[in-house]
C-alpha cells in the first residue's frame, strides 16, 4: 500500500463533535420540534440556496440568521451561534492531525463556512498554526464539492490528490473528492477515521491501528 502525504479534513463534524446532535439540543431549548431546523432550512430551496451564499460569502452571518429566525418563527439575533453552542473540540482527531504533521504529513482545513462574524465556528482552534493550508469557503467565492476549493487547498499543500486523504461528515463532498483522485474517510466515529488514517498515512495516531 502506498502511503498519502498529505491529509485534508474538514472542520465542523470532523474536528468538532457530531453535529446533528448540537442541532437536536439547539431545538429543544428554543422549544421547536424535533427536526424543525432541517425542515426549515435543509429541505426548503430558497433556505438552501440561502445557506450556498453563506458559505460563498455572498451572504452575511447576521443576514442568514434574520432569514432562519423568520422561517423557524424565533428570534434571529446570534442565531448561527445558538444553533452549534453544544460544539466541543474532537480531540482525538486533533491529536491524530497533529501527530501526522509530526511525522511529516502535512495537513490541510477545507471548510464550508458559516460565516465568521458574530458568531465564530473556529475560534479557539488556532487552525493558522496547527495546519499547513486552510482553506473557509466565504473567503474564496468557492463552496465544496466544487473542484476548484480542492484544487485550492492541494495548491496550498504543494501535493497532488493521489497523495492526500481526505475527511469529512458528509458523504456528498466524498465522491467528488474521491473523483479527483484523493483516499477518502467518512467521519462517523473518531475511533474508526483515526485508525482508517493510520492505514493510510502509515503513521502511528493514537488509534487502534
Amino acid at each position: 500500500m502506498t502511503h498519502r502525504k498529505g491529509l485534508v479534513l474538514d472542520f465542523g463534524g470532523v474536528l468538532t463533535t457530531p453535529l446533528l446532535p448540537a442541532v437536536l439540543a439547539f431545538e429543544e431549548r428554543e422549544g421547536l420540534s424535533r427536526g424543525a431546523l432541517i425542515n426549515a432550512l435543509y429541505l426548503d430551496p430558497g433556505a438552501v440556496r440561502r445557506t450556498q451564499e453563506l458559505e460563498r460569502g455572498s451572504l452575511t452571518q447576521d443576514e442568514w440568521n434574520a432569514e432562519a429566525g423568520r422561517a423557524l418563527g424565533i428570534p434571529g439575533d446570534n442565531l448561527m451561534g445558538r444553533v452549534f453552542a453544544d460544539l466541543r473540540p474532537e480531540t482525538s482527531v486533533i491529536a491524530a492531525a497533529a501527530a501526522a504533521r509530526r511525522a511529516g504529513v502535512k495537513a490541510g482545513i477545507l471548510s464550508n463556512s458559516v460565516g465568521l462574524s458574530p458568531w465564530n465556528l473556529y475560534e479557539g482552534y488556532d487552525l493558522d498554526r496547527n495546519y499547513d493550508a486552510v482553506v473557509i469557503s466565504e473567503r474564496h467565492g468557492l463552496r465544496k464539492p466544487e473542484p476548484e476549493i480542492f484544487a485550492l487547498v492541494l495548491k496550498m499543500l504543494e501535493l497532488p490528490a493521489e497523495e492526500c486523504v481526505f475527511v469529512d461528515d458528509s458523504e456528498e463532498h466524498l465522491a467528488p473528492a474521491a473523483e479527483l483522485g484523493f483516499a477518502t474517510v467518512h467521519a462517523r466515529e473518531p475511533g474508526r477515521t483515526v485508525a482508517r488514517l493510520e492505514e493510510l498515512l502509515g503513521v502511528p495516531l493514537g488509534g487502534a491501528g
